[in-house]
């Protein structure tokens, strides 16, 4: 991973508090994906959003991934919203090593950004 960029907004109590109750009822994603390189299991993005959807949208969270990229480097903008409109976001890149297929390379960049940023955001273990 080449970047990490986060700001904090200067007033997020609301989310805050909300994204507290969240990570109370929130469980580890399952691991149930197979990773064919290394032969070990993992938990995908799919287990992931299964792993805290309900406790984010019964707390009034929101999570918006939006992928972008710039020549090689893939980038996922993350953005933790709460009903308030109190928000925080960050950047998460990652170099697109996939010569053969950069196509199939951005997408699997894409995936891999947007696991690990919801993740980081909401305190998922798998």
């Amino acid at each position: 991973m080449d970047e990490i960029n986060y700001a904090a907004p200067p007033e997020i109590d609301k989310l805050a508090a909300a994204l507290a109750k969240a990570q109370a009822t929130i469980e580890g994603a399952n691991k149930e994906a197979l990773n064919p390189h290394f032969g070990k299991k993992y938990a995908d993005l799919g287990s992931c959003w299964a792993a805290c959807r309900k406790p984010l949208s019964d707390n009034g969270l929101a999570v918006i991934q939006i992928p972008s990229t710039d020549g090689n480097l893939v980038t996922v903008r993350t953005i933790l919203m709460h009903s308030s409109g109190q928000s925080v976001e960050g950047l998460l890149s990652v170099q697109n090593k996939n010569r053969q297929n950069p196509s199939q390379g951005i997408g699997s960049c894409i995936t891999y950004l947007r696991r690990y940023a919801l993740c980081g955001f909401v305190g998922i273990s798998p």
